[in-house]
C-alpha cells in the first residue's frame, strides 16, 4: 500500500468508513468535496487525506472508487476525464460493471465492491466481483474478502445483507425490553453475545447447540417461529430480489 494514491468520488457513510479502514497503511487519499463538512472532517482527522475537486482526485488517483449515489452516477462520471492507466472499482449499488465501463473509459472499470461500516475497524465482510485481487491486495489484509461470480449473485447478496438492519432491531428491542426490568447495560451485553457467537462457527450447529428442549433459546425461537417471522423474512427478500 505505501506510495498508492487513492481517490473517493462521495464520501457517504460507506465511503468514510472505507478511507478511516485504510487510514495508516502508506496510501496518499484524495476525497472529493461533494460534501465540504464530511470532507473536511476526514482531512482533519486523517493525515493521509486531502480534499479536492471532482476532477482533480480523478487527476491524482491509481485506483478511483465510485461511491456515489445512484442517481447521479450518470451525469457525473461521463463529465469527467479518466486515463487508460487508472482502474475504478465501484460502490454503487445496481451499477453493473458492464454499465460502469463506459462510463469511466478509457480507464478500466476493475470491480464492484459492497463493503459495510465494519471496514473503517477491520474484521469485516467485503463482496468483491471483478478483479478480485485488486481488492483482496487493497483492503485483505484487515477484512475477509468474499468473491463473487455473477451479478445475479451479487444482487441476491445485496439483498441478503438487508438481514443485518431486523437483526440489529431485535437486539435493540430486547436490549429495551431490559432496560423495562431495570437492567443497566442490556444491550452491550446483548451486542457482544451475539456478536461473538455469530463468530464462532456456522449457524446451524450454533442453533443445534442451543436447541435444549424446554430451554430458553428454544422456548423463544419456537414462538418467533409461530408469529411467522421465518416466512416473512423469505417475503420480504423475495420482495427486494424483485
Amino acid at each position: 500500500m505505501a506510495g498508492v494514491r487513492l481517490g473517493f468520488l462521495g464520501t457517504g457513510t460507506i465511503a468514510q468508513a472505507v478511507v478511516r479502514g485504510l487510514a495508516g497503511q502508506g496510501a496518499s487519499i484524495l476525497v472529493s468535496r461533494r460534501s465540504e463538512a464530511v470532507s473536511a472532517a476526514l482531512a482533519a482527522e486523517l493525515a493521509e487525506v486531502t480534499v479536492a475537486d471532482t476532477q482533480a482526485v480523478v487527476d491524482g488517483s491509481e485506483v478511483v472508487f465510485v461511491a456515489l449515489v445512484p442517481g447521479v452516477v450518470a451525469e457525473v462520471l461521463p463529465s469527467l476525464r479518466f486515463r487508460p492507466d487508472q482502474q475504478v472499482i465501484s460502490f454503487v449499488a445496481g451499477l453493473s460493471l458492464s454499465d460502469l465501463a463506459p462510463l469511466v473509459a478509457p480507464a478500466r472499470a476493475a470491480a464492484l465492491m459492497l463493503p459495510f461500516p465494519g471496514i473503517a475497524r477491520g474484521g469485516s465482510p467485503v463482496l468483491a466481483q471483478g478483479d478480485v485481487a485488486l481488492v483482496e491486495t487493497l483492503f485483505g489484509a484487515r477484512n475477509r474478502i468474499f468473491p463473487v461470480e455473477t451479478e445475479a449473485q451479487m444482487d441476491a447478496l445485496l439483498c441478503a445483507q438487508a438481514v443485518l438492519s431486523p437483526a440489529l432491531r431485535l437486539v435493540e428491542d430486547a436490549g429495551q425490553w431490559l432496560d423495562g426490568k431495570g437492567v443497566v447495560g442490556g444491550e452491550e451485553f446483548l451486542r457482544l453475545l451475539v456478536g461473538s457467537t455469530l463468530t464462532g462457527q456456522d449457524c446451524g450447529t450454533t442453533l443445534a447447540a442451543l436447541d435444549t428442549p424446554g430451554g430458553y433459546n428454544q422456548r423463544l425461537r419456537h414462538h418467533m417461529d409461530a408469529a411467522g417471522l421465518a416466512e416473512a423474512l423469505k417475503q420480504g427478500l423475495d420482495r427486494l430480489a424483485r
